[in-house]
């Protein structure tokens, strides 16, 4: 099965002449994701290159497998378009391949840059593709500001892997502390292997902490909120005191100046454990601390 999306990426290819560059694929995507779709299809990180999205790489690949694209050193390559896209994806395909598809190198990463400061604050190569201190400024003043040291949570429940990285990234945090039982998921991104490199490519430390997880079999029958409570109850009463080493870590780690990011499954931190780990933190510090969720 193709997902739509994944079509998506076809069409553009296609429209766009068959074989890209790897990093102008990105910044193509990107414009007519912003331009030509209410919803877009990919959300994008700030990276080393500007805009980018981990998903629609992963995508990539996964059409390289079924045969599709052939992927080269530096560009993708369309190999065969046997999709069906709706007739008005396809006119939109061709007015941003008409609107845009002359636009090669740096002269595009220029109009994204300039157009979209907030993709490129964290660029390697923006001082040699923009020259406009003006511009650059706009690029810098992009930049979250560092928010101090504190404990955050955050779930990924309905995020993609890059909406969920741009929250840390605004927020500020420096560490992402993984309090899964099991840092598995069917959700791409969210995985540990996937997810610790994500991270790690975004200047964000991954830290996994299993033992601060709660087993998933003591979940499946929460149905209201005083399932949830009376589960956390025990959890705080019984578990947490048995783990004073790890709590013991993420609190150093706040004293050390990091902002440490509680992550799990559910969007609501009332639904997560990972909220009596961030109570019991806290009471371990001798200092006000910033809290909050993201």
């Amino acid at each position: 099965m193709i997902y739509q999306r994944q079509k998506l990426l076809i069409g553009l290819l296609d429209a766009l002449g068959g074989k890209i560059p790897k990093t102008e694929f990105q910044k193509f995507l990107y414009l007519y994701t912003r331009e030509e779709e209410d919803e877009p299809s990919y959300d994008f990180v700030p990276y080393k290159y500007g805009c980018f999205s981990f998903t629609s790489y992963a995508d990539k690949r996964k059409l390289v497998q079924k045969g599709y694209i052939e992927e080269h050193e530096d560009s993708w390559q369309l190999i065969k378009n046997g999709v069906k896209l709706p007739v008005e994806t396809k006119n939109r395909l061709h007015r941003f391949a008409k609107r845009h598809g002359e636009k090669r190198g740096n002269a595009l990463i220029r109009e994204v840059y300039t157009r979209f400061p907030e993709t490129a604050w964290r660029s390697e190569i923006k001082n040699k593709v923009i020259q406009d201190p003006e511009i650059l400024r706009r690029i810098d003043s992009a930049r979250p500001v560092y928010k101090g040291r504190g404990l955050v949570t955050i779930g990924y429940e309905g995020k993609s892997l890059e909406t969920y990285l741009n929250a840390l990234l605004i927020d500020g945090a420096t560490i992402l502390c993984d309090v899964r039982r099991n840092a598995l998921s069917r959700k791409y991104g969210f995985s540990k292997s996937t997810l610790s490199s994500a991270c790690e490519n975004m200047g964000i430390r991954y830290e996994h902490l299993p033992e601060l997880g709660i087993d998933s079999t003591l979940r499946q029958n929460l149905k209201t909120q005083t399932d949830y409570n009376e589960l956390f109850e025990v959890y705080s009463r019984k578990t947490l005191p048995d783990q004073k080493d790890s709590l013991e870590k993420i609190a150093q780690w706040v004293r050390d100046g990091e902002r440490v990011a509680l992550t799990c499954f559910e969007l609501k931190p009332q639904l997560c454990h990972r909220h009596c780990v961030l109570t019991a933190v806290e009471k371990t510090l001798d200092f006000p601390c910033d809290v909050s969720n993201l």
